[in-house]
């Protein structure tokens, strides 16, 4: 099977490369290098081919969507931050790259398409943990764009009959998510701790979170390309367990030897206040369960980017 992997040069894209390539598949990557890095890539160079395009263009998508058998949709602005700042190129990156994945992969007869949405669509609805059939509620510019992008899956499904399935990432984390403005929290704080420098909680900190590592995101991503019976579903992808960052902030500064106190900041917009998922379809439908426990998933991101740094 041939696979086109979008955005697959960053930080879930490229594992989920090289999960594909370990398991014998054919893979194409599709990336603007706009986050992502052929760094990413290095434990399977010379067995991917790689395309550097943005989704944006229709007809460069399109012209390597031809002969591909499935589509892996990761290339995205994955940033709430930076939707708030820019909500014209994350939806016409988001939702717009989506509808032109979709619109090729349906020309091209592919056969599978999986789209990494994300859990932002839930919003502030109150019901924990969040389960897929709750009514989505997005915050921010991100959010919406990622929740335009399901519906059009969801579309495409039942309009044409293209085999999507929508994967709603809880708060991914690991080695190889770089630090800058936009990245996630644990990357934040930990690249501040390894400074000496307290990690800056937005609001009270008692705002809770799903942190998942990405080595199982990416076998819940795969698990969702070869499973039978999924078609036009979402699932959840997320650990099941919530942490307030207040909580991860004292677990990081134990893990890194720290001895700084957090420094407080008013809230920040679009930003919600609890979210755990409620991965039981996953389990059922895709016999999918997260596997890494937190503790074990920070301590490689903090030698992961404890090496980085060093390598600098």
């Amino acid at each position: 099977m041939k696979v086109l992997v979008t955005g697959g040069a960053g930080f879930i894209g490229s594992y989920v490369v090289e999960a594909l390539v370990e398991r014998g598949f054919e893979v194409k990557v599709f990336d603007d290098l706009s986050t992502g890095s052929l760094e990413n890539l290095s434990r399977v160079a010379g067995e991917v081919e790689f395309v550097r395009g943005d989704v944006r263009d229709y007809d460069a998508l399109a012209e390597h969507v031809r002969g591909v058998d499935a589509v892996i949709h990761e290339a995205a602005v994955r940033s709430v931050v930076r939707s708030m700042e820019d909500p014209l190129t994350t939806y016409l990156v988001n939702a717009q790259g989506t509808l032109n994945a979709l619109w090729a992969s349906l020309r091209s007869g592919v056969r599978r398409f999986i789209y990494a949405s994300s859990s932002s669509i839930y919003g502030d609805t109150p019901t924990l943990p969040k389960h897929e059939d709750l009514k989505p509620n997005p915050l921010s510019p991100y959010a919406a764009s990622k929740l335009a992008g399901e519906d059009l899956c969801r579309v495409f499904h039942k309009a044409y009959g293209l085999p999507t399935v929508s994967l709603r990432y809880f708060n991914v984390y690991g080695p190889r998510q770089r630090y800058n403005p936009y990245s996630g929290v644990i990357t934040i704080f930990i690249s501040r701790l390894l400074r000496g420098e307290p990690p800056i909680i937005e609001g009270d900190g008692e705002q809770t979170r799903d942190f998942t590592y990405v080595e199982d995101v990416c076998e819940a991503t795969l698990k969702a390309l070869e499973a039978e019976g999924v078609e036009g579903e979402a699932f959840n992808v997320g650990a099941g367990s919530p942490i307030s960052i207040n909580q991860l902030a004292r677990m990081l500064v134990e893990l890194t030897g720290s001895h700084v106190e957090p420094r407080y900041t008013a809230p920040r917009r679009g930003d919600v206040r609890h979210n755990y998922a409620d991965i039981r379809k996953a389990e059922r439908m895709l016999k999918w369960r997260p596997k890494t426990p937190l503790r074990q998933g920070l301590a490689k991101t903090i030698q992961w980017l404890k090496e980085s740094s060093a390598q600098r």
